[in-house]
């Protein structure tokens, strides 16, 4: 079948030298005569000639194989939260090198997102997602394999998975809005983000199916995430080319043979000529350039500026209001409420997880029925009143914890570990909260760890080294260990309000910064300013998460005020989607660019129109 598209996609034009498709495109389509089109109506007969837009195995299949780059995402975002509870023991890590393991992959996806641009421009979509999976399955198998007393090398294979993550998280968006017609782009879009929630779920299962395997359980979850890994490898040998990219490299033939395969039809020459018409505009103006050009290109044209604001701020506020806070650290958040047992509050995280993949599809059924626009404002409106809820959750968790019994009678010379409550307690590294429960209510005093390095490692009853006591009347085996959460009885409050937020978050927040920033970039710039938004939301990621512990930890600050600030940083968000975000929904790529050229606060100020498809040609209703 593909030879005889090739055979008489030959007939029709053939590329030499430095030939550009929109220079020969007329005279390519004038040589076809009325007969050679009825040979291809008798030949190709399962391709329909005609204008109607449809879904075929094809869109279904790139979309499918590029969003399991979005599951590698998420599995790595969500298994690190379980696995880091027995690496910590496995390789008695400190909390600097606990921080570095985590924020390596960050650090790394953040260098791979920003290099992505180039590489995509020089490679292609299709072959740097090829080079993603490979990348990624090298450091998922050096993970697994990372040998005792050797942290250094998990720490290795953390930032090679990194790399490829970063690759694959600004190419997938990209690769599927250039292939998928516009009436489907925004639903196809979300499915890679479908596929993240869905990674992080899975991960958070299989945290829970090997936590009781302290010495090798975190190889099996880490190293599991090279099987999908491969899978996209091998998928991605038979996905097409984006036919953007195809066409703006001077390889019409091949990108009317994607297009064609990929709608069903060979009527394609109208939305070609669409493409190739905005390919020649862009010519004009110098097409051939430096990726410092370009960058300096995309700075110096208004329109594309203010683009590039609005898709790097979507992905700051993305990452800003704390959502990898939350799956990063989803089992020590439930912890830090109250959750005693290590096994259950993974087991927690993963209803939490459970619960962003069921509400992802939400985003799935009213992306194209609500639009990109208001499906960002309700979603960080909710946002916004989930983290006030998680904040009063740890403040009342606060309150309800126990106090110190034997403050008062305690001296301060050479004891750092004198607070009024286990809240206060526990915030300090080197002291924990010996506490037994009397009754329904725990009671305790804090004391000083002496080896509060590894004190990680330690379990909930082992005493060996912690020298935990309450009074003569208590033995060892009945007191408990406390070093970062604090014993009270309603920790559902804070587990209900990790569902709330992330019920909010992910139909609008988590899916459409990807979907918008895969559509308001002209096509010279789409690749570099995709690349910087992506950069800009690893980078915010990687604040965030290397913040965490450290404002969840402060005295000052503490767990309730850590998820306040995201609070404010979410009310801030919102003016800034209000004044700025233009609705999207259902234009094409080419005519989306537009929507910045008149105005510098197109979300309030553009009146919104309604694409129609007709034959051969793109209107507008009002």
């Amino acid at each position: 079948m593909d030879d005889v598209i090739n055979s008489r996609l030959s007939e029709n034009q053939s590329l030499t030298g430095d030939q550009r498709p929109w220079n020969s495109w007329k005279s390519a389509a004038d040589t076809t005569t009325d007969s050679e089109k009825d040979d291809n109506d008798d030949v190709l007969g399962n391709l329909q000639e005609t204008s109607e837009t449809k879904m075929t195995i094809h869109i279904y299949l790139l979309s499918l194989f590029a969003a399991i780059g979005g599951f590698l995402f998420g599995y790595d975002t969500g298994v690190v939260s379980g696995a880091m509870l027995l690496v910590d023991k496995y390789y008695q890590l400190s909390d600097l090198q606990h921080e570095l393991v985590v924020s390596g992959t960050i650090a790394a996806a953040a260098v791979g997102a920003a290099a992505g641009g180039s590489v995509n421009e020089c490679m292609g979509r299709r072959k740097t997602l090829i080079l993603a999976a490979v990348v990624f399955t090298i450091g998922a198998g050096l993970m697994a394999g990372s040998p005792h007393g050797y942290w250094e090398v998990l720490f290795t294979g953390r930032i090679i998975v990194g790399l490829g993550i970063g690759l694959a998280s600004m190419t997938v968006p990209v690769y599927i809005a250039e292939c998928a017609p516009s009436h489907m782009r925004g639903k196809l879009v979300v499915v890679n983000n479908l596929f993240i929630t869905g990674g992080q779920f899975v991960a958070a299962t299989v945290d829970g199916a090997f936590g009781g395997m302290e010495t090798t359980g975190w190889r099996f979850m880490l190293g599991l995430a090279g099987v999908p890994s491969v899978v996209m490898l091998i998928g991605f040998l038979f996905m097409p080319e984006s036919p953007r990219w195809l066409l703006r490299h001077g390889h019409l033939n091949k990108a009317k043979l994607t297009l064609a395969k990929i709608r069903g039809t060979l009527d394609v020459e109208a939305e070609l000529k669409c493409i190739e018409q905005n390919f020649k505009e862009e010519e004009e103006d110098g097409k051939d350039e430096s990726l410092w050009t370009r960058l300096q290109r995309i700075f110096v044209t208004p329109s594309v500026r203010r683009a590039v604001i609005v898709g790097c701020g979507l992905q700051a506020i993305q990452q800003l209001v704390g959502i990898n806070t939350v799956m990063y650290y989803s089992a020590s958040i439930i912890r830090m409420a109250g959750v005693e047992d290590q096994r259950k509050a993974i087991w927690w995280s993963a209803l939490v997880a459970c619960g962003n993949f069921v509400f992802t599809t939400v985003g799935l059924c009213l992306v194209e029925r609500l639009g990109r626009r208001k499906l960002l404002l309700g979603s960080l409106l909710g946002v916004f009143l989930s983290l006030g809820f998680l904040s009063g959750g740890f403040w009342f968790a606060k309150k309800q914890g126990p106090p110190d019994l034997y403050y008062s009678h305690r001296h301060t010379d050479g004891n750092d570990c004198i607070y009024r409550s286990c809240d206060q307690c526990i915030l300090n590294a080197g002291c924990g909260f010996c506490y037994v429960f009397n009754g329904p209510q725990p009671f305790g005093t804090c004391q000083h760890n002496s080896i509060h390095s590894n004190s990680k490692s330690r379990s909930a009853h082992d005493h060996t080294d912690v020298d935990c006591w309450i009074n003569m009347t208590v033995t060892r085996n009945d007191t408990h260990w406390a070093y970062d959460y604090c014993p009270v009885d309603n920790a559902w409050i804070v587990v209900v309000a990790l569902v709330c937020y992330l019920a909010w978050f992910a139909p609008g927040m988590g899916p459409m910064p990807w979907t918008v920033n895969s559509e308001i970039y002209p096509n010279w710039a789409r690749s570099t300013a995709v690349s910087m938004a992506t950069a800009v939301n690893w980078s915010c990621n990687l604040a965030v998460s290397m913040t965490f512990l450290t404002l969840s930890n402060n005295q000052v600050i503490g767990r309730h005020g850590a998820f306040l600030i995201y609070a404010l940083i979410a009310l801030l968000g919102l003016i800034f989607i209000y004044a700025l975000v233009p609705e999207t929904k259902g234009k094409p790529l080419e005519e989306v660019e537009k929507l910045f050229e008149k105005s510098w606060c197109p979300g309030c100020c553009t009146r919104h129109k309604n694409y129609v498809r007709v034959p051969g040609d793109v209107q507008t209703e009002d």
